[in-house]
């Protein structure tokens, strides 16, 4: 089968299971809904003709040109065939997901990159859906990093392939609205991003959004510190979303467009304390007996019970 296919084919399978499951076992309750997925997909389908006619190649393409071109450490080590090869295919796809880690800091943390994701960050509720929504210019700029990491690395066209679908798979299924039980979920989240560790990401809050980068391995987030268990307000009562768009309408392709050239008076250093001084998100709001902190010392929200 041909390898577009064949992502294809993956991509559309678990992008069902996904949908269904967070249909048939919602974590949280969705206000907006099935309203966010026009705009939503429509930019996902924009993507992909994008990429297509801008990086025809993509990340598969530059795998097998360094491969005919014997370009890249892996190539130059002779390392190939046998374990040694599989050797190469699982250390690649390591180091590919920590690119990506590495990449999500960044997009954080600069500014003008930090426009183009907040596009991602700004869906006002999250489910698989929100897993595929990125601006176009992202997209390419994403592409193009890995088609540059994937050439210096010389990684195996097989590692590329896996790595392309496990990044989109893990995408749509740690961004899912999934009710997992929680002994699962503590297994799972030691070694993989779950959709309870990844949804703490989408926080309004600063602190929670700048935490858990991670989209598929979570030894990333543990290792260098990036880590949050939980959500403060517990993940029934937290706010996904920006503070500066929420609107409480869906948003349109037209919005999603022009999101990152919006001015807004949040609009300074992603890690300014003053992002979050509006009174709606302010952390005075949370000092309710509600949303006290006793109220996740217990064993329902422990760190302890769900790693």
């Amino acid at each position: 089968m041909d390898n577009s296919l064949l992502r294809l084919a993956v991509f559309l399978a678990i992008l069902a299971i996904m949908a269904g499951l967070q249909t048939l076992l919602p974590r949280r309750p969705l206000r907006l809904g099935l309203r966010r997925w026009p705009g939503n997909f429509s930019l996902v389908a924009l993507d992909v003709i994008v990429v297509r006619l801008l990086l025809p190649a993509g990340a598969v393409g530059i795998a097998l040109w360094a491969e005919k071109a014997h370009f890249g450490l892996l190539h130059w080590l002779n390392i190939s065939g046998g374990w040694q090869g599989m050797a190469a295919v699982v250390f690649s796809v390591v180091v590919l997901d920590l690119l990506i880690y590495a990449q999500h800091v960044v997009f954080h943390i600069v500014p003008v990159l930090w426009r183009l994701h907040r596009v991602h960050h700004a869906d006002q509720e999250i489910d698989v859906s929100t897993g595929l929504r990125f601006h176009p210019i992202e997209i390419l700029l994403s592409m193009l990093i890995k088609m540059a990491a994937v050439v210096l690395l010389g990684a195996p066209v097989a590692a590329v392939l896996i790595f392309e679908m496990l990044l989109n798979g893990m995408a749509m299924f740690n961004h899912s609205n999934v009710r997992l039980p929680l002994v699962v979920d503590a297994v799972l989240r030691r070694l993989l991003v779950t959709p309870d560790m990844h949804r703490v990401h989408h926080s309004v809050l600063r602190a929670e959004t700048n935490s858990n980068y991670g989209f598929n391995l979570s030894l990333w987030d543990r290792f260098f510190g990036t880590y949050v268990a939980q959500p403060e307000l517990g993940h029934d009562d937290m706010h996904i979303g920006l503070p500066e768009f929420q609107s409480g309408k869906a948003d349109s392709l037209k919005d999603l467009l022009k999101l990152p050239f919006i001015d807004d008076k949040f609009s300074g250093d992603r890690f300014s304390s003053d992002r979050f001084s509006s009174d709606k998100f302010s952390s005075d709001k949370f000092n309710s007996d509600k949303f006290n902190s006793d109220k996740f010392n217990s064993d329902k929200f422990s760190s302890d019970k769900r790693e």
